[in-house]
């Protein structure tokens, strides 16, 4: 019988672990552009007048693959990274939480405590999504950085991890480290509040969140993003700075942020903070859409 139990859980972590992968896939491929115009709104702030003229000069000068679709393998393998450890860490810390407060079942789980198992399952994500985020912004902001610096070498993700590691070693790819840990818990404890809070608040009367429709889950999703960088943005400004135009030993996350507000303006800290919350939308439904989906199907058949 224990045995049986064990083999469950595994199962289930599994299916987590693959939902969060594909949920990864689909949002890059939805958001991706977007997702490039705020790292480079974020990292050269005073190069572009909004998000339109950094859409449309990207677009001019490195066209739509090579330019607004720039870092998409790293962005891939970032998200896949982050999603898949994340929601198989979720169902783990879903489960922590309901034993430490004596709830029989996850499904059980109130809003609070959902966001508290999503926020402790960032923490471990964070590991496996700095590295690879690192990589993905260094390759959106490329040109910049090479028109700056005069560099004018073709930049591709094995170069430079292997001129990251050459000059900081191994840990160097972990540069930002710090500012994303920071950045993933509080902003997922919001994330999977929203989220949870929403399927509560839209599932059928007297049925459960599992029984929430397409559209609801749909509205929880883009909730959930949207709550997530509302709170979260102004560390992801430092740590996109950080991981683009400082080197490792200059990584200190409450530094740059007092800088960038005495240097620059404390708005400065949301800038491309509108492409960001216009792509989340589709992402974030996109992510859980195919997260809930992929969890239903597999769910189905395979046996526990």
């Amino acid at each position: 019988m224990a045995e049986n139990v064990r083999r469950s859980k595994f199962v289930e972590g599994l299916i987590d672990f693959a939902g969060g992968s594909l949920g990864g896939v689909a949002t890059v491929y939805v958001g991706q552009p977007l997702d490039t115009v705020k790292v480079k709104m974020q990292t050269f702030p005073k190069v572009y007048n909004g998000m339109l003229d950094c859409f449309v000069k990207t677009y001019r000068s490195e066209g739509f693959i090579r330019g607004l679709y720039a870092g998409t393998g790293p962005a891939i393998t970032a998200n896949v990274a982050e999603n898949s450890v994340l929601f198989a860490c979720y169902g783990v810390c879903q489960k922590f939480i309901a034993t430490i407060t004596n709830t029989p079942d996850v499904s059980q789980l109130g809003t609070l405590s959902n966001a508290t198992a999503g926020s402790l399952a960032s923490f471990f994500s964070a590991f496996s999504l700095c590295p690879t985020e690192l990589i993905k912004v260094k390759l959106q902001c490329a040109r910049e950085v090479a028109t700056i610096s005069g560099n004018k070498i073709e930049v591709t993700a094995s170069k430079l991890i292997r001129e990251i590691v050459r000059r900081n070693g191994f840990f160097g790819l972990f540069q930002g480290l710090q500012s994303t840990i920071v950045r993933e818990m509080p902003g997922y404890f919001v994330f999977f509040g929203a989220y949870e809070g929403c399927r509560e608040l839209l599932k059928p009367v007297g049925k459960t969140k599992e029984d929430c429709s397409t559209f609801s889950t749909i509205v929880a999703g883009a909730a959930s993003g949207i709550a997530l960088w509302s709170v979260i943005y102004p560390i992801d400004v430092v740590k996109s700075r950080i991981q683009v135009t400082h080197e490792v030993g200059n990584t200190n996350l409450w530094m740059h942020l007092l800088n960038i507000s005495r240097k620059e303006g404390f708005m400065f800290l949301y800038s491309g903070l509108q492409p960001t919350l216009i792509r989340t939308i589709p992402a974030s439904a996109a992510l859980f859409l195919t997260y809930e989906w992929t969890k239903k199907i597999l769910s189905e058949i395979i046996p526990c």
